[in-house]
Parts: C-alpha cells; sequence; structure tokens
C-alpha cells in the first residue's frame, strides 16, 4: 500500500455502500493519507456529508470550484469506491459531465493512479457495456477490482449484505 503524506480523493458514487464510505476514510487516515471526499451529485442523498468534513477537516467536494474559489491540492492517488455501473460506464468512454468524471478523466493522463471498487449486482456486471468497460479502464492502466479473488458482484436481493461485506480495504491495498 502506497502510505505517507500524499493527498487521497476518495470518489464517491450514488449506491447503498456509500452511507459507509466514512470506513474507507478512516482506513485511509491510518495509513497516512490526507482524504478529500468529493461526490457525484446524485451520492449527496446517500452520505453525511457533515460527518465526513468533520472526519476529514475537508469540505465534501461535488462541483467543479469558482474561478476565484482557491485551487484544491492535487491528488496523488484516487480511489472510486463505492463505483456505480454508470459511473464506470461513463470513465471509460471519458465522460465528464460531472466534477467525479472529470476527475477520472484527466487521471490516467496526469499519471494520477485510480482504483475503481465497484459496487454493482450481478445483472448489471454480467452486461456487454460493463465488462467492455472495466477491460478498457485497465488497458489504459486504472486498477479495476473486479472478478475473481477481487471483488465480486452481488445479487440483487443481497443489497443489505453485500454493504456490509463490502472490502473497503481491497482498495487500499491495491494502491500497492
Amino acid at each position: 500500500m502506497i502510505v505517507g503524506n500524499g493527498v487521497l480523493y476518495v470518489l464517491v458514487c450514488a449506491s447503498g455502500a456509500a452511507g459507509h464510505v466514512g470506513r474507507l476514510v478512516t482506513l485511509a487516515q491510518t495509513a497516512g493519507w490526507t482524504v478529500q471526499v468529493v461526490a457525484t451529485p446524485s451520492a449527496l442523498a446517500f452520505i453525511d456529508q457533515e460527518a465526513l468534513a468533520s472526519q476529514t477537516g475537508r469540505p465534501v467536494r461535488s462541483r467543479y470550484r469558482a474561478p476565484t474559489d482557491p485551487r484544491p491540492p492535487r491528488p496523488d492517488a484516487i480511489v472510486l469506491a463505492p463505483a456505480t455501473y454508470n459511473t464506470i460506464n461513463k470513465f471509460a468512454l471519458g465522460v465528464a459531465d460531472t466534477y467525479v468524471l472529470g476527475l477520472l478523466a484527466e487521471a490516467p493522463g496526469l499519471g494520477i493512479p485510480v482504483v475503481v471498487l465497484p459496487y454493482v449486482n450481478r445483472a448489471l456486471a454480467s452486461r456487454l457495456p460493463f465488462r467492455r468497460s472495466v477491460d478498457q479502464l485497465r488497458a489504459e492502466g486504472v486498477t479495476v477490482l473486479f472478478g475473481p479473488g477481487q471483488w465480486e458482484p452481488h445479487d440483487t436481493a443481497d443489497g443489505a449484505e453485500a454493504i456490509e461485506a463490502f472490502p473497503w480495504e481491497s482498495a487500499l491495498h491495491a494502491l500497492a
């Protein structure tokens, strides 16, 4: 795992697991990271922004800064977790229609390591567009924790169990 005084951007998508992203923040801070949480607009309804801001000492961001706002520190690494079907597919296509996707679109070209930890059910993960997106992101050097021995999708009815078992720590281990 990469440790030290680096800046880790934790990008959060709207899913049931998003409400537990504080677990990843705790693990990252314990490993020595300074954490900035950035959420998709839809994810804001799933997370406790006040608690995360208190935990990180930084406000949760979800949109581009105004030209007069101070520039945030550049990330040394990015973890996209929980990553939804929609965001993974848009990332692979280079769509940058939200702040999260804009960060992701630039990261590979800037040499910033990106780890994607999906939270996708088995029905969506079986779709060809999703499998293509995973392959495409991996071809660009993005670490996608998907498949045997990594992260495996859950059945739609098993969402609550999947949330509790979500392997937040694997995203940090993948930064090694």
